[in-house]
């Protein structure tokens, strides 16, 4: 299964949108399975941007978990991404550059946009 940069976005704004601090459960993203859910889980953990506990299901044949919160790292990278227009031009430029990014370069990428927001250098 690939890395979908969108889904990470979702999980993560999600989660942050939920106003007691927990991810939300059943945490469900319209248009995703929730195997390509808990997958990109699994992902958000290991990048260190949510916690939670990895899962074993025998109905499911990809590394998946099931999170609990957001990092400081998932909150950083929240407010980097949560503008429409500042996530839609980084990845105007993700594709232009040839469509694949890694996590910490993207949110270098959202950074850069948001300190041009502020007229920072």
């Amino acid at each position: 299964m690939k890395r979908d940069m969108a889904l990470i976005r979702k999980i993560v704004l999600a989660i942050e949108e939920n106003p007691s601090g927990w991810a939300p459960d059943p945490l469900e993203i319209e248009g995703y399975t929730s195997e390509q859910i808990r997958y990109h889980n699994y992902l958000l953990m290991q990048a260190g941007l949510a916690e939670g506990r990895e899962i074993q299901v025998f109905d499911i044949t990809s590394p998946a978990a099931i999170l609990t919160n957001l990092t400081w790292a998932g909150h950083e990278f929240a407010d980097a991404a949560r503008d429409d227009t500042r996530w839609k031009k980084a990845m105007e430029v993700v594709h232009q550059k040839g469509g694949a990014i890694t996590l910490s370069v993207l949110t270098e990428l959202l950074k850069a946009l948001m300190r041009n927001t502020f007229g920072l250098p």
